[in-house]
């Protein structure tokens, strides 16, 4: 059984607990995260084997269409992913810093996951639309061309949704700054 994972982010918080709900009883899925983001938007994130997953955003894709910023189903997501999010990758040095920045958290994972498999670099940090106004960013390092490579990748694949806001390469990042990367 391969694990999948699928997100729904949309407009209000009252459809949010509803789209959830539905996510839940849909199909045999886990709710890895289910919460209001900046500014007011809600993002439904959940886990299981690919069928169950894809069945799970369709249904709240149908059922809340008006209110739907984006969705995504990842059938095989890089295993990275989740320290991102979670916030607990430890990379042991940043060699260069890959910085990409989007108008929504559905992109933003999507092209997180291109990003893990297109070099080999360690994503950092996903952090998702919490204090950012609906905005998210994604941090990860490796050498400079891996980096470049991955986030040349990555703004392509936001692009592609139309969400795609910022982005830059630091080769080697000053060691007063650091401390902020992690």
């Amino acid at each position: 059984m391969a694990k999948a994972i699928g997100m729904v982010e949309v407009t209000t918080v009252s459809t949010g607990f509803a789209a959830a709900d539905e996510m839940a009883k849909a199909a045999d899925v886990e709710v890895l995260q289910a919460e209001v983001t900046c500014p007011g938007k809600f993002v439904i994130l959940v886990t299981g084997e690919l069928s169950a997953v894809k069945a799970s955003v369709d249904r709240a894709e149908g059922r809340f269409r008006d209110k739907v910023i984006d969705t995504f189903v990842l059938g095989n997501p890089h295993e990275s992913i989740f320290p991102a999010i979670y916030g607990t990758a430890q990379p042991e040095d940043v060699n260069a810093l890959g910085v990409l920045e989007t108008y929504d958290v559905a992109a933003l994972i999507e092209a997180a996951d291109v990003a893990a498999k297109t070099a080999i670099v360690e994503l950092i940090e996903l952090r998702l639309a919490k204090g950012m106004c609906g905005k998210s960013y994604m941090t990860l390092t490796g050498s400079v061309s891996a980096v470049q490579a991955a986030i040349d990748r990555a703004k392509a694949e936001a692009g592609d949704k139309g969400m795609f806001l910022d982005s830059t390469v630091i080769a080697r990042p000053s060691d007063k700054i650091k401390k902020y990367i992690f």
